[in-house]
């Protein structure tokens, strides 16, 4: 168990940041790491995968690879699977799922390639042991994951169980809620310090906040909750309550203050409720207000951090949207853009949701040139004209997606509004 190879699939566009952190967590040499689109390849030990489980805040989970061969037919990848030897991660006793996915795959069916994978793994314990294991869709206590490409079938056990951005603290969120590890991953792209002040005006449920709190604090983001290793058979208790100790003593007191504020109190609410429970409530001050009329929460500029909402959800941002809360069938943050594929009635909805974002963005832009001289701002957003919007040059623009959804994240100097009746030196 000491000469592991992992895939640590992430958010497109943060590889190398996962990469960057994989290195910090498992003191690591960076020859034993590898990018690839969507995730991160190293050799690692038993141990890295617990503290990767741990304290990853990029990962969407920690794969451990078993196999990767070729295939060209279904007889293929059932015989691939059969000689894995399951035995030794867990036993016949308990319950097993199998996840697929393919990219480019030759084959028709993908969910019959997963009965060849399910086949092939109790077909195997039957012969060894005369005894198959159950297949549990909901509540597994393994996880087999299967991946198809035009040419090899990959193989991998699950280690976290539960994706990681699902940090344990976060009960309280409002619609389409932005993901942890999405989150942590604006803050390393921002290249915040830890030691400048941080601010989201649109905070919602208070994800970044809190993200930025855990990591001032140095509070491991799994630290409460559990893990898929912990029912596999390489498991060993006292090793993990050890880890988990030490994690424990490494927690500091932050001495950046970071701020949040969002116009729905519910939502400050709900961020408070959460930032307790994550060991940062107080840390992080919240607070509400609209987002255009909150002046700077602190006397030193800082940086500006957020994932605003827009289209039908603008009401959630500040008081200059026009579009009705009760127009939500297309649903969130995340959906809310001009769809040419869309029906004339949703068309013309959305018409009216960008004439809003216009109005919105541009008095945010002024508020901030007015109030906010010296602070930089990153707005993450799916709109790569946001820009134009709100009248700015960005210094830089960040490739990220959001799922399936490709954003930017722009960085925006901001610097006082000019004054048109200043007058023009003399020559």
């Amino acid at each position: 168990m000491n000469q592991l190879q992992l895939f640590l699939p992430c958010a497109a566009g943060v590889e190398e940041r996962l990469a960057e952190e994989c290195l910090l967590i498992t003191d690591q040499q960076p020859g034993t790491l590898k990018t690839t689109r969507g995730g991160v390849l190293v050799q690692a030990s038993w141990r890295d995968v617990m503290l990767l489980n741990l304290h990853s805040r990029l990962a969407q989970r920690v794969l451990v690879q078993l196999s990767n061969v070729e295939y060209r037919s279904d007889q293929d990848i059932y015989e691939n699977a059969s000689e894995v030897a399951w035995e030794i991660w867990f036993t016949p006793k308990q319950s097993f799922k199998i996840e697929i996915t393919a990219q480019h795959s030759p084959v028709k069916s993908l969910n019959y390639s997963a009965l060849l994978v399910k086949d092939a793994i109790c077909d195997r314990f039957r012969h060894k042991s005369g005894v198959r294991p159950n297949v549990e869709t909901r509540w597994p206590d393994a996880r087999v994951y299967v991946h198809l490409s035009a040419t090899h079938q990959t193989l991998y056990m699950d280690t976290s169980g539960e994706a990681l951005f699902k940090r344990g603290w976060r009960t309280d969120k409002g619609d389409a809620p932005l993901k942890e590890t999405l989150a942590a991953a604006m803050i390393a792209a921002s290249g915040w310090d830890g030691e400048t002040p941080l601010y989201d005006p649109c905070c919602g449920s208070g994800t970044i906040a809190i993200e930025a709190a855990q990591i001032a604090c140095n509070i491991a983001p799994g630290g409460q909750r559990q893990f898929g290793f912990e029912k596999l058979l390489p498991y060993q208790s006292h090793v993990w309550s050890a880890i988990k100790s030490e994690a424990k003593a490494a927690e500091s007191k932050a001495v950046v203050p970071i701020f949040g504020s969002d116009v729905a109190h519910r939502m400050v609410d709900f961020a408070m409720r959460n930032a307790e429970r994550a060991g940062v409530g107080d840390v992080v001050q919240l607070r509400g207000g609209d987002a255009l009329q909150r002046l700077p929460p602190c006397d030193k500029p800082g940086i500006l951090l957020l994932n605003p909402p827009y289209g039908e959800r603008i009401e959630a941002a500040g008081f200059a949207g026009t579009a009705s809360g009760a127009r939500t069938r297309r649903g969130g943050r995340e959906s809310a853009w001009l769809d040419p594929t869309a029906d004339p009635v949703q068309q013309n909805d959305s018409a009216g949701d960008a004439a809003s974002m216009d109005s919105f963005f541009r008095q945010l832009s002024t508020h901030w040139k007015t109030h906010y001289m010296g602070w930089t701002a990153w707005v993450l957003t799916p709109d790569l004209k946001l820009p134009g919007r709100m009248r700015f040059k960005e210094s830089r623009r960040v490739p990220m997606w959001n799922g399936p959804i490709e954003c930017r994240m722009f960085r925006f100097e901001i610097s006082a509004m000019p004054d048109k009746n200043a007058k023009l030196p003399e020559v």
